[in-house]
C-alpha cells in the first residue's frame, strides 16, 4: 500500500514538473507576443492599411504597398515551388530504396540547412544581375527555393503513411499507375500536403535576408513583378534601423501585422490537418 502511495506521489510530482517546464518553455513566446502586440497595436488604424508611406518628418502613412507586395511575392514563390515540390515528394514516397531517391533526400536536407541569406545571394546572381534590376520575380524565386524542402518533406511523409492496400485495391480494379497516384493516393494525403504548403508559406512570409538582395523595396505601389517591390519584412527591417521615432512606430505596427499573417497560416494549417485528416 505504501509503495502504491509513493508511486502515485511520484507520478503527480512528475506531471507537475512537466507542466511547469512546458510553461517555462512557452513563456518567451508569450512575452514576445505580448511585447509586439503592446507596441504595435497603438499605431494600427485604417490609414495604416490603405495609405502609402509618408516622407520623413510627416506623421501618419501606411504600408499598403508592402502588404500587397508581400502577398504577390509569396504567391510567386507558391506558384514556382509547389508543382516541383509535390512531384518530388510523390517520387520520393514511391521510391524508398532507390539510389536516385536517396541522393534527392540528401539534397533536400542540405537545401533545408542552407541559410536564407545565401539563397538570397544566389537569386541575386541568377536573376538580379542578368536582369540588371531588383524585382519581385527574383524574390519569389529565392523564397521558392526556401519553400521547396518543406513541401517536399511533408508530401513524402504524408504519402508514405498511406496504406499500400489502398494502392493494391486500385490496381485490382485495373486502374493505371499514374491514375492511381493522382486519383487515389494523392487525394488521400491531400490534407497533409496542404498543411505542409501552408507551413512553408508561413515561413517564407517572415523572411527578410533574401529580399534584401532581390526585392530591395519600393516606397510606391508597384504591381510589376520585374521591378523592385516592398514587403512587410523589409518595412520592419528598414524602419526599425532608422533614427526616426515615427518610423519605429510603423515598424512595430508592421511587425504585428506580419505576426498575425504568420499565425493565421499556422492556425489554418492546424485546422486543415485536424478537420480533413484521412483515417484508415
Amino acid at each position: 500500500m505504501d509503495n502504491l502511495r509513493i508511486r502515485i506521489l511520484k507520478d503527480k510530482i512528475f506531471s507537475f514538473l512537466v507542466v511547469i517546464l512546458a510553461f517555462l518553455a512557452c513563456l518567451p513566446l508569450f512575452l514576445i507576443l505580448g511585447f509586439i502586440i503592446r507596441n504595435g497595436a497603438l499605431s494600427i488604424n485604417l490609414d495604416f492599411f490603405i495609405h502609402l508611406p509618408k516622407p520623413v518628418g510627416v506623421e501618419g502613412g501606411g504600408i499598403s504597398n508592402a502588404i500587397v507586395g508581400t502577398f504577390i511575392i509569396v504567391f510567386i514563390a507558391f506558384i514556382i515551388a509547389t508543382p516541383f515540390a509535390i512531384f518530388a515528394g510523390i517520387y520520393l514516397s514511391e521510391n524508398r530504396k532507390n539510389l536516385l531517391a536517396e541522393i534527392m533526400r540528401v539534397s533536400v536536407d542540405i537545401l533545408a540547412s542552407i541559410p536564407s541569406i545565401v539563397i538570397g545571394i544566389i537569386a541575386y546572381l541568377w536573376i538580379v544581375k542578368p536582369m540588371k534590376s531588383f524585382s519581385a520575380l527574383s524574390a519569389g524565386v529565392a523564397l521558392a527555393i526556401i519553400m521547396l524542402p518543406v513541401v517536399i518533406k511533408s508530401t513524402e511523409e504524408t504519402l508514405a503513411m498511406i496504406p499500400y492496400s489502398l494502392k493494391e485495391a486500385s490496381f485490382a480494379l485495373g486502374v493505371p499507375y499514374y491514375r492511381t497516384i493522382l486519383k487515389v493516393i494523392f487525394p488521400a494525403g491531400l490534407s497533409g500536403v496542404i498543411t505542409g504548403i501552408l507551413i512553408a508559406i508561413s515561413r517564407i512570409a517572415g523572411e527578410t535576408a533574401p529580399l534584401l538582395f532581390t526585392a530591395f523595396g519600393n516606397p510606391f505601389m508597384n504591381l510589376n513583378i520585374t521591378k523592385p517591390m516592398n514587403t512587410i519584412t523589409l518595412v520592419v527591417f528598414n524602419y526599425s534601423t532608422s533614427p526616426y521615432e515615427q518610423w519605429h512606430k510603423i515598424a512595430w505596427a508592421a511587425s504585428l501585422v506580419l505576426l498575425i499573417i504568420v499565425l493565421g497560416f499556422n492556425l489554418l494549417s492546424r485546422i486543415i490537418s485536424r478537420k480533413w485528416k484521412v483515417k484508415f
